[in-house]
């Protein structure tokens, strides 16, 4: 057992490397103090129980804790970090069934918890510090949960841009709930996301992707805009009396099922060959062929996504 309660004060950098407590590390109310240092390097510390810098643990300095293990749980719940413009917390691949990160105010400065694995991960909405690199963190269950809207300003404050990786790891614990929607809200903003770094042609088919359907995640909405199609196409075409291309057919003109033709690329119901728009109508029809083309296209596109994640 290591024991730094009862108003501990340390001016300089508290070193633990590589060190092995057996039973708890408390360090409630502790302060450590080594502003523009480390105020506590504890890199692959193993912790037997309990690792506990909470309850009023100060730290003016950085505190380090690469590659530890706490085999219970690691806590900062009411702590107070200082290290601004630089890093505040390290723990970088930490291993521990909990961690606890209920700050008293936000760090000032960043956390890094970048491919640390955390059975349980307790936060405080309001007090997270920026930055704050989530990339590679994996965590079983997250306390509070929140829905995905309050979560997502959560996985994109990293130092270094956009991560995929952050978010599929938001979205698995929702799925991992029987959450799909939530889960597919973060997925949709991440492809979103992805899409503001592409080339602006990229960007464009992007745009087109997430407007017909969500990027494979609102598929309801490609229904929508072929119904609003088909309505327009309908509504245009009902006063049309086009002459057929074959003078001596005796197929009838239908305004449904042409324009269906129209829209739909791959079936052919015999209208859109049976019958030459002219003028406007002309038009109108070759809008609805590419649009009916980018329509499928896109669905493609969502669908073939939607069977790679099963």
């Amino acid at each position: 057992m290591l024991d730094g309660r009862g108003g501990l004060t340390i001016d300089g950098e508290v070193s633990l490397l590589d060190a092995t407590v057996t039973g708890p590390a408390h360090f409630e109310g502790a302060t450590l103090r080594n502003p523009g240092g480390a105020a506590l390097t504890a890199h692959g510390l193993t912790a037997g129980s309990l690792l506990n810098l909470c309850d009023g643990f100060t730290a003016e300095g950085r505190v380090r804790l690469a590659n530890a293990s706490v085999a219970s749980r690691l806590c900062f719940n009411d702590a107070t970090l200082r290290a601004p413009g630089d890093t505040a917390l390290s723990c970088w691949r930490v291993d521990t069934r909990e961690l606890s990160m209920r700050w008293d105010t936000a760090p000032e400065g960043g956390v890094d918890l970048r491919h640390a694995t955390v059975g349980i991960l307790r936060d405080r909405p309001g007090r997270w510090p920026t930055p704050l690199d989530l990339d590679g963190l994996r965590y079983d269950v997250l306390d509070p949960p929140l829905d995905a809207a309050a979560r997502l300003p959560w996985v994109d404050r990293g130092p270094h841009g956009f991560r995929p990786q952050p978010f599929e790891q938001l979205a698995a614990t929702y799925q991992a709930l029987g959450d799909g929607a939530q889960a597919r809200t973060v997925l949709l903003a991440k492809h979103r996301r992805q899409n503001a770094g592409f080339a602006w042609y990229a960007r464009l088919w992007g745009h087109l992707q997430d407007v017909t359907v969500g990027y494979g995640y609102r598929p309801l909405r490609a229904a929508f805009w072929l119904m609003a199609l088909l309505v327009v196409g309908i509504a245009a075409n009902v006063r049309m009396d086009p002459a057929p291309v074959d003078p001596g057919q005796t197929t009838k003109f239908q305004p449904v099922i042409y324009t269906m033709d129209l829209l739909l690329p791959i079936i052919d119901l015999g209208q859109e060959r049976a019958f030459q728009p002219t003028g406007a109508n002309q038009w109108l029809a070759y809008f609805l062929i590419v649009a009916g083309w980018l329509l499928a296209t896109t669905i493609a596109a969502g669908l073939t996504r939607s069977l790679r994640r099963a």
